[in-house]
């Protein structure tokens, strides 16, 4: 439908149920590296369960209550950015990203969570992004830094997984901070 050049080779896209074939076949390349941190390739571990999921992106988009977006790198499906909450009428929203190892490295993720908070904050006048993320995930840290976000709390062992209890941060940027730092 339509496709958002990031440089590079890269594409950002919405990234639909029809596509769930390929949706997999990212999460298999990319399963050990994405779970390390997110249950993403937990709730992707088949077609039909990765149809299902996402199915409820496609829901919660319909609803104005979420969005989701696969980045293409060379024609291939290597990773993606969402809202995996977005209240309109509170003016918060919560973005977050994965990305297989291959792609890696390349400022894929910073680039495309640029367009879509920009989208938020100059089209649906989204006030407060957050970011959260567990403090173990170094990369993801530094993405919420390069967006020019602050930590505003780190949540002790607030989130179990996979058997530990893992420290969540919480990062945000406000509208008036992000519109100062990209004109």
């Amino acid at each position: 439908m339509f496709a958002i050049p990031l440089g590079d080779g890269a594409e950002l896209r919405p990234l639909e149920p029809w596509r769930a074939e390929e949706f997999l076949a990212h999460m298999n390349r990319g399963r050990e590296f994405v779970g390390r941190h997110i249950g993403l390739p937990d709730a992707a571990a088949d077609l039909e369960s990765a149809r299902g999921w996402l199915q409820s992106y496609a829901d919660k988009t319909a609803a104005d209550a979420g969005r989701l977006y696969g980045i293409w790198l060379d024609g291939l499906l290597v990773g993606g950015v969402l809202f995996r909450t977005f209240d309109a009428g509170a003016g918060n929203c919560e973005a977050g990203c994965w990305l297989e190892p291959a792609a890696t490295g390349r400022g894929l993720v910073t680039r495309a969570a640029r367009v879509i908070i920009d989208w938020a904050v100059r089209e649906r006048g989204m006030h407060r992004v957050e970011w959260h993320v567990s403090s173990e995930n170094t990369p993801s840290v530094n993405v919420a830094k390069r967006l020019g976000m602050t930590r505003d709390a780190v949540l002790r062992e607030a989130y179990p997984y996979r058997g530990v209890r893992q420290n969540t941060e919480i990062w945000s940027v406000l509208a008036p901070e992000w519109l100062a730092e990209h004109g």
